[in-house]
């Protein structure tokens, strides 16, 4: 009897052994995975954060002063060019739907169905349509007239301010430059006061000096991107006004015969 229990014991006392070893393995296991996978996680974070801090380092080393400015440049035409680009696009208008309902409505209602269309329709070439048939009783020319002179107002309305993003354009890589320019005097007045031509202050300095340049160049670069899209949307959408104006005055021709 007692043999038994003690065949017994030691086999319940084996089983508790392994189911505890096959817990530990597996809490060794999936400890194991979930520190690799908190790694490979963390992994991304480091980069960013080293990122950054990459370029608050490289941003103080060029100088608050300078940097700061091509910083407001950068701010500034971005703010500029966004407000531009809004606009222009909620600028555009489907111009042949707009002209067929202005004609469909000249021909159902008269003028001041077509004009109702264009006050309920966005954009220049709307406005320019309904100055134009707003001059309809007195002629013709005066309807050319006016559709003229309007034109040009909407497109002063198109291009406001963006000759400021030309001017932070070429005024960032000058400020870089100017930036430059002291960085290296200043190297040269350490040399001058060290009293000897040290490589490692030299190029210290000279690569503290070049840091603004690079940030003008960056900022400019961009900018002229914004730009030249905010210089494409405007000529396009001058194009459709002046095919709009044409198609406008062919109408109110055949209307008045």
């Amino acid at each position: 009897m007692k043999r038994l229990f003690s065949i017994l014991a030691v086999t319940v006392m084996m089983a508790f052994g392994t189911a505890n070893a096959t817990t530990i393995a597996n809490t060794s296991t999936a400890v194991t995975t979930v520190t690799t996978l908190t790694q490979d996680d963390a992994a991304p974070a480091a980069e960013d954060i080293g990122f950054h801090q990459e370029l608050k380092k490289r941003f103080i080393e060029g100088g608050p002063g300078f940097m700061g400015i091509v910083l407001l440049c950068l701010i500034l035409g971005l703010a500029i060019a966004i407000e531009r680009i809004v606009f222009l696009n909620l600028s555009s208008t489907n111009t042949k739907k707009l002209t067929q309902s202005v004609e469909d409505a000249l021909a159902s209602g008269g003028v001041e169905a077509a004009k109702e269309v264009c006050r309920n329709t966005k954009g220049p070439i709307a406005s320019i349509y309904y100055q134009g048939l707003d001059r309809t009783d007195e002629g013709i020319e005066a309807a050319e007239k006016a559709v003229v002179a309007y034109g040009g107002v909407q497109m002063g309305q198109l291009e406001k301010n963006v000759s400021w993003i030309s001017l932070f354009i070429a005024l960032a890589p000058m400020l870089g430059f100017m930036g430059t320019v002291i960085g290296m005097i200043q190297a040269f007045d350490k040399i001058e006061a060290a009293g000897d031509m040290q490589p490692s202050l030299v190029a210290g300095g000279i690569k503290v000096a070049l840091l603004t340049t690079v940030f003008g160049l960056v900022v400019a670069i961009i900018l002229q991107i914004f730009y030249n899209y905010i210089i494409s949307k405007i000529d396009s959408i001058v194009n459709d006004m002046e095919d709009a104006s044409i198609t406008l005055m062919d109408i109110l021709i055949r209307y008045k015969k």
